[in-house]
């Protein structure tokens, strides 16, 4: 599966479709209705080469757009600009991880302390009895087979059969904006390991255990499609404030975008406003490609399946794993950034062995283990102990941006800022910050999260000029990959403000500014309290 502004929801006016041999160009155009994100066509055939997460059973239906690639889509009205949404798309069904579904409400995928449960079932849980209402007729069937068996089954199951109860009520094809049915949507079962097709089976049967006896009937040889196909275009949807999966849905649309490891497109999950008392006034929770810089007319749109800061051969390995297919991408192929992801430090042009590397190496694979078990127990001193006894070793040995350092430093950074020692995490997150500065893409959205979060880290320490310099950095990121309306932006923004007014608070008179920041807590913001002390 994958990992993923106010906008209207990608619309259609019209379509047209034509049908050649499987070795021609058979052109899918679609264009929007005034108003609504850029126009952009769809290309599909079944043929032999790179086949990336989705190609269509029947190469005769759709277009054609790679020998190499199988199904693309392509801008094709116009030139589209750094943050414009391509399109955007609700979920066909979407559920909560199984690991969250205490904390995260059951409709807008927000994290909510304390949410409202499901009288029902006891199952689902929701922000209020607004959200609740909300998503009432997706989980209303939900509900009840939950109740039926006891207790709800895993997140696998529980999306299949959304999407099943979704093709009974609406057909697999919910609204002319949908370029391709589930039908269509290559489930890659052939090419599953033995393992993993005895996992899906497993699935299988509980899913008919779970499925209820008055709901319609479907065969297994469909239900089995129907779970390879989310194995493979599943998309994780993120926290709306960071980058943590919550949540998988399946987005029809999206499954025809292509990856690239250095994509020109991202993916951000947009939670839509539940906050009016009145359901008929929200915006729904939605998917929204966005272009991440200038891309041309007839270009390919292109997203990444997986994160960037992994060695090409180990991304390669991983996408032919999980989506069936060899990455021939510029940046794999050419071994881009494989360098710095492992450089070793160089003093005065001595390098250390490739013994000593190796040894270090070893090392941090296993202190990482042992140091995220020890965060998964709530042990965060013997978690900086381990952090700190690691960084001993790697400091003389790894270069900056080498990716077993790049860890230890994110996690000690997160960890210290959790447990208030602000100056010292503000250090090992000024760190992870130039080494990912160097590796990622200027417009990527983990980056942007990196970015914010190294701001609050800085801004708790008291560093007030760093911390709206970073903070500045990260809104002109997530402008592009979130929008401006999104959460994330929105909290930035205010971040942005505050940081301001306190830096003009630090230049009239850093004494004031540092007496008034030692009187509140050092995790806390000055709030109002910059406003007050200017106008003594």
């Amino acid at each position: 599966m994958h990992q993923l502004v106010n906008s209207s929801v990608f619309s259609v006016t019209s379509v047209q479709v034509c049908h050649v041999p499987h070795d021609e160009h058979t052109q899918l155009t679609v264009k929007n209705t005034p108003g609504a994100p850029a126009t952009f066509s769809a290309s599909a055939q079944a043929v032999s080469g790179q086949c990336q997460r989705d190609r269509g059973k029947d190469g005769s239906r759709g277009s054609v757009c790679s020998r190499e690639k199988g199904r693309g889509l392509r801008g094709v009205t116009k030139e589209m600009s750094a943050g414009e949404v391509v399109f955007a798309e609700a979920s066909f069904a979407a559920v909560v991880l199984d690991s969250l579904s205490l904390q995260v409400c059951h409709s807008c995928f927000r994290r909510k302390v304390n949410p409202h449960r499901c009288a029902q079932c006891k199952f689902a849980h929701y922000c209020d009895r607004t959200c609740q209402r909300a998503a009432w007729d997706e989980h209303k069937q939900e509900c009840s087979a939950i109740k039926q068996i006891g207790k709800a089954p895993n997140e696998n199951v529980r999306l299949v059969a959304r999407i099943l109860w979704r093709i009974q009520k609406d057909t697999g094809l919910v609204s002319d904006a949908q370029l391709t049915t589930l039908d269509l949507l290559q489930d890659h079962l052939s090419q599953m390991s033995s393992e993993d097709l005895k996992e899906l089976k497993v699935d299988v049967q509980h899913f008919y255990n779970y499925w209820p006896k008055k709901s319609k009937p479907v065969g297994e040889d469909y239900v089995t499609h129907l779970f390879g196909v989310m194995n493979c275009n599943g998309f994780r949807l993120s926290d709306q404030r960071g980058p943590q999966a919550v949540g998988v849905g399946l987005f029809p649309n999206l499954c025809l975008v292509n990856h690239d490891c250095w994509p020109n497109c991202s993916v951000i999950l947009n939670p839509g406003n539940q906050t009016a008392l009145d359901t008929s006034l929200h915006s729904k929770s939605r998917i929204e490609l966005r272009a991440l810089g200038k891309i041309s007319e007839g270009e390919e749109l292109t997203i990444s399946y997986v994160d960037f800061l992994n060695v090409s051969k180990d991304r390669q390995q991983l996408l032919k794993k999980q989506y069936y297919f060899d990455c021939k991408c510029e940046h794999c192929s050419s071994g881009i950034k494989d360098e710095l992801m492992t450089a070793v430090r160089d003093t005065d042009g001595r390098k250390p062995s490739a013994d000593v590397v190796k040894a270090v190496t070893d090392f941090s694979l296993q202190a990482v283990v042992k140091i995220e078990e020890a965060r998964t127990e709530g042990n965060f001193h013997e978690v900086v102990k381990l952090c700190r006894e690691c960084l001993e070793k790697q400091d003389p040995v790894f270069g900056d941006t080498n990716l077993h350092l790049l860890r230890v430093l994110s996690i000690a950074s997160e960890v210290l800022s959790l447990m208030h020692q602000s100056s010292e995490a503000a250090g090992y997150a000024q760190r992870v910050l130039d080494g990912y500065t160097k590796l990622y893409p200027p417009y990527n959205a983990q980056l942007g999260m990196t970015l914010m979060r190294a701001g609050v880290t800085h801004w708790h320490a008291g560093l007030i000029e760093t911390a709206h310099s970073l903070v500045c950095r990260a809104y002109a990121i997530l402008i592009i990959t979130h929008g401006a309306h999104h959460p994330v932006t929105k909290d930035l923004e205010a971040m942005r403000t505050q940081t301001e007014m306190e830096l003009r608070l630090f230049k009239q008179n850093e004494s004031v500014y540092r007496s008034t920041r030692e009187a509140v807590p050092s995790d806390k913001p000055l709030m109002m309290s910059g406003e007050q002390i200017k106008a003594t």
